[in-house]
């Protein structure tokens, strides 16, 4: 296994490696019984033992082993250590032959910082499943923008980890199969269905390669190389504890840079928390913001589907072609994730 100085060496060269949104998709292998995964810190720390106990005894019920990261438990404010070392965490465990998935322990803050360190080279000729959401979105659009490798908007280690999420998490990557994202049919003691429920934006169906992650963070993205050419890609989006002002400003940021337009489809999954500001100005409504951002662009759309900042989660391919149906509210990926 390269060594920390020999990673950081050739992270220091890697944004000179791979300026260009990379066009050819690779797919990692298939997660097996009895393989490793890899825990990394990219970016919150891991603030309680107990958590990542949990964690590894969830890996483990499911027939996997874990492996550390080196400065797995570094701290540095609010960041889990330096932004070197945790680069240097991240090449290292995609070096690493023996780790078959690499999972983010946490989400948080700092991701985006260690893209310009990532060897995009080594990534790209050593392929497996990285996984997580919220801040490491950076991370899943960065590194499959500039190494066609999928990636995977799904669980952290930190999760609830329940049947409806392990059982997703299984289907794609360990079952490898090409699923159909339904939310739940839940009516609990009531007559119709009043939780989980989705609203069809505009009524059709569009097929397209996924793309997106969390909007905070997509949209602090956007002008770098970081990001995937938006033409004919399905958009998914989620949020958590955000203004509805705050998401109009986003999905306007979206609008000017000539993403929206550029889409075939769009998906918005839970935006958790997102409340009307205070201060006595009135609010739109989140429908009201997606209708006047979203409607307009005439292609399929929906919102509610399980991708957020929720209990129950699906695991959803990044970059990996699929069909939704705005109208029913499923997304059906047309083919397998993993090789």
């Amino acid at each position: 296994m390269p060594t920390r100085r020999t990673l950081l060496k050739t992270a220091a060269f890697a944004p000179f490696l791979s300026l260009d949104t990379h066009s050819t998709i690779s797919k990692p292998p298939r997660l097996k019984t009895g393989d490793t995964v890899g825990l990394v810190c990219p970016a919150a720390p891991a603030y309680s033992r107990e958590t990542v106990q949990i964690t590894i005894e969830s890996l483990q019920a499911l027939g996997l082993k874990t492996k550390l990261s080196p400065h797995f438990y570094d701290r540095y404010g609010y960041l889990a250590g330096r932004d070197s070392d945790r680069a240097a965490d991240l090449n290292g465990m995609f070096a690493d032959q023996s780790v078959n998935m690499i999972m983010a322990m946490h989400g948080g803050w700092g991701c985006a910082r260690i893209l310009p360190l990532l060897n995009y080279d080594l990534i790209r000729k050593n392929p497996k499943i990285l996984i997580g959401y919220s801040d490491v979105t950076a991370l899943l659009l960065g590194i499959h923008a500039k190494t066609g490798l999928l990636t995977m908007h799904g669980p952290v280690g930190a999760v609830t980890w329940n049947s409806f999420s392990v059982g997703w998490f299984r289907q794609v990557l360990m079952d490898g199969e090409s699923v159909l994202f339904r939310n739940p049919a839940r009516k609990d003691d009531n007559l119709t269905q009043t939780k989980d429920r989705v609203f069809t934006l505009r009524s059709g169906v569009a097929r397209g390669q996924l793309v997106g992650g969390n909007l905070t963070v997509l949209s602090h993205l956007l002008g770098s190389p970081y990001v995937p050419d938006w033409a004919g890609k399905i958009l998914f989006v989620e949020d958590t504890h955000e203004d509805i002002y705050s998401v109009d400003r986003m999905l306007t940021h979206l609008k000017l840079a000539g993403v929206l337009d550029k889409l075939a489809g769009f998906v918005f999954g839970k935006c958790t928390s997102c409340e009307a500001g205070s201060g006595g100005y009135g609010s739109l409504t989140f429908e009201d913001v997606l209708n006047d951002h979203i409607t307009p662009l005439h292609i399929p759309a929906y919102a509610g589907a399980m991708i957020g900042h929720i209990t129950d989660k699906f695991t959803i391919p990044v970059g990996l072609e699929a069909e939704i149906n705005a109208d029913k509210g499923t997304i059906q990926l047309l083919e397998r994730a993993v090789a």
